[in-house]
């Protein structure tokens, strides 16, 4: 009986056996890379394949594969029992991981093969992005930049809710000044498979918290019909103080503070949408390394006029909301907030 991607959750190994660079770009969550072809080697058999003959391919990729199986034979299944079952899977469910599965049959582990792999997993991603966001209810999380919203939900998920950061899964805090020091975005493909990952864990009988994202988060778009339903959904508000709103800023985009040349720059594209005057006065505290006064007029001046405007249009008050004040924004006061959002919901 062929095993589909429903069948996912019945092992405990999920074995993805393509090149490091198809499963840099995506692959299912939690899934282990052991390639039977390498890029370069995928590279040099796919040439084959077109400028040759499919019976050269074949053969030139077949001595790869094998020598490939052997490492992994000896480095990653030496210590594996009888008992150990892999799912296994490349490109299509052929011939890559149709190798790997018939040699570990042969030895005795009881080996599966991803019927129609990675393409038909990517399908079911797919498909179940625009069916699973429909069947919860969110609560998002409001409130101007610098409120804590990214720190509210991680003391939300360490009080046991359901949180969808969408923030942490597309590596960037989705603002201008938003990229993370040294760590670049997941590819699109990658994004949406770690989005389907937490949505197909959640109880649809409990609440989702997630941020009141925009559709981009840095250079990722977030599913439509998620961002459909969060915008439905009701919202939670955060009325925090400017003073608390910049010290947490200035904690959380310390690596931005220490180097105005790159602070300038990102500022410099807002050139067009706010003047060529305000920016360089902008730049000029950022020459100065006056950072409160730079935070907090960046928040005036930018920041806060296009979230309310943004909210407005896409996060509309409504009856369902509630409000929620504080002015601590440290750990134990985020905690606190926590437990009184999850008292009252």
């Amino acid at each position: 009986m062929p095993v589909t991607v429903a069948d996912l959750p019945d092992f405990i190994d999920i074995i993805d056996v393509r090149s490091p660079g198809e499963f840099a770009e995506d692959h299912i969550p939690g899934a282990i890379n052991l390639p039977v072809l390498d890029d370069a080697e995928r590279e040099r058999v796919g040439t084959l394949y077109k400028q040759v003959s499919s019976f050269e391919a074949k053969k030139v990729g077949a001595a790869l594969v094998s020598r490939n199986i052997a490492e992994h034979l000896d480095a990653w299944f030496a210590d594996k029992p009888k008992s150990y079952r892999p799912l296994v899977y490349c490109w299509r469910g052929g011939s890559r991981s149709g190798a790997l599965t018939h040699i570990l049959q042969k030895i005795g582990f009881g080996a599966a093969q991803l019927d129609g792999g990675y393409k038909a997993y990517r399908r079911h991603v797919v498909a179940e992005l625009a069916r699973l966001p429909a069947l919860f209810g969110y609560r998002v999380v409001c409130g101007p930049t610098g409120s804590g919203k990214s720190r509210l939900l991680q003391a939300l998920a360490n009080e046991g809710a359901q949180v969808l950061d969408l923030e942490a899964l597309a590596v960037h805090r989705g603002s201008l000044l938003g990229a993370l020091p040294g760590q670049a975005q997941p590819s699109q493909k990658s994004f949406e498979s770690a989005i389907w990952f937490a949505l197909s864990r959640f109880d649809a009988a409990r609440p989702v918290f997630v941020e009141s994202e925009s559709k981009k988060i840095g250079a990722l778009r977030v599913p439509d019909a998620l961002i459909t339903a969060m915008r439905a959904s009701a919202c939670l508000r955060l009325e925090v103080p400017l003073a608390a709103r910049v010290q947490l800023l200035t904690e959380d985009y310390m690596h931005f503070l220490h180097d105005p040349e790159t602070i300038n720059r990102q500022l410099g594209y807002l050139t067009e949408l706010r003047g060529s005057e305000t920016i360089a006065a902008w730049q000029a505290l950022a020459d100065a390394r006056a950072w409160p006064e730079l935070v907090a007029t960046l928040l005036d001046q930018h920041y806060d006029p296009t979230y309310s405007k943004s909210l407005a249009k896409n996060y509309a008050a409504s009856p369902s909301d509630q409000a929620f004040h504080t002015d601590d924004l440290s750990i134990g006061g985020l905690q606190k907030l926590a437990r009184a959002i999850l008292a009252a919901a």
